[in-house]
């Protein structure tokens, strides 16, 4: 019997892209043959996808996707980081893009059920990459943003490939001004909503139920004081909480002495035409996800090759 190498493990995972342990068993079905273990994991198909969908899938990409004055923002997982350098899923993460940029869907369950570029839906699309490349993955969300007049600006953070990275910003504005003025102020306002993650556009905006935790907090870490006094206090830490989590009201990334809002504004005498900041969508990578704990990769290859 053929002896099954961790380097023979990660060259035949390489070539695939499927999990460790599908391209241990290919090569032990196959006597070590390479060639005839890449055959051996095609031939596996869906019955092996539904197999993987217990496993926690918390890396991946986000993909992005503007055309004139339309943008998405998804995020498709995967387990590892290792099958979000993978060719086959970079196509699918941009093609899920496509799709949601040409339907309007947001509503991940529709989504997937929409036609996907080449044949059957979505999701079926998503369970024929599990099979090939061996990994569990899931749509996760989906987002899009659209103006009458004006640009939909976006930025990727730890870009992968072209649409694709960790984090995936796209701001709209709204004007009828200049199209060049309104790309780079939109782009830098992108920029900053990856740095700044703010929670919402402006106050209206931030959950109730946020809000009134947050008074919460500031009434108990203030209580015995006099009524009138512990009003005040809200207030002015409110106002300072809003300047922490609304885009239009934080600091200015680019020029930390205006908030976002002043320089929406004052943008009027570049672009020739009042603007207007109409709303943001950011994503970042398996935030919120419960990872649990992540093998390191050499050993599990090296366990794995052991038997």
């Amino acid at each position: 019997m053929a002896t099954i190498t961790a380097a023979l493990v990660k060259d035949l995972r390489e070539k695939t892209g499927a999990g460790m342990m599908d391209c241990k068993n290919a090569l032990t079905e196959t006597s070590g043959d390479i060639e005839a273990a890449v055959d051996w994991l095609r031939k596996k198909g869906l019955s092996k996808a539904a197999k993987k969908s217990g496993r926690v899938a918390a890396e991946g990409l986000v993909a992005v996707t503007v055309v004139d004055t339309r943008g998405v923002v998804v995020e498709v997982n995967s387990e590892t980081d290792f099958v979000a350098r993978n060719g086959e899923f970079q196509s699918l993460a941009k093609s899920i893009a496509a799709v949601a940029l040409e339907t309007g869907e947001s509503d991940v369950a529709k989504l997937g059920n929409h036609h996907y570029p080449g044949g059957g839906t979505v999701s079926e699309a998503i369970a024929n990459s599990i099979a090939t490349i061996g990994e569990n993955m899931t749509l996760r969300r989906a987002a899009g943003l659209s103006v009458g007049q004006g640009v939909i600006a976006h930025y990727i953070h730890n870009t992968i490939a072209e649409g694709l990275g960790k984090i995936g910003v796209i701001v709209a504005l709204e004007s009828t001004g200049s199209a060049d003025a309104l790309a780079d102020l939109g782009r830098k306002i992108a920029m900053h909503v990856a740095a700044a993650s703010p929670v919402a556009l402006d106050a209206a905006g931030v959950d109730p139920a946020t809000l009134e935790r947050e008074k919460n907090v500031l009434r108990e870490k203030n209580a015995g004081k006099p009524a009138n006094v512990l009003d005040r206090i809200v207030e002015s830490g409110m106002k300072t909480y809003f300047k922490e989590v609304c885009l239009l009201d934080q600091a200015y990334i680019h020029d930390p002495a205006k908030s976002v809002g002043q320089v929406v504004a004052d943008a009027a005498k570049t672009a020739g035409a009042p603007v207007a900041l109409k709303g943001f969508v950011r994503f970042a990578l398996g935030e919120g996800i419960d990872k649990g704990e992540t093998p390191d990769f050499a050993e599990e290859v090296a366990s794995m090759s052991k038997g």
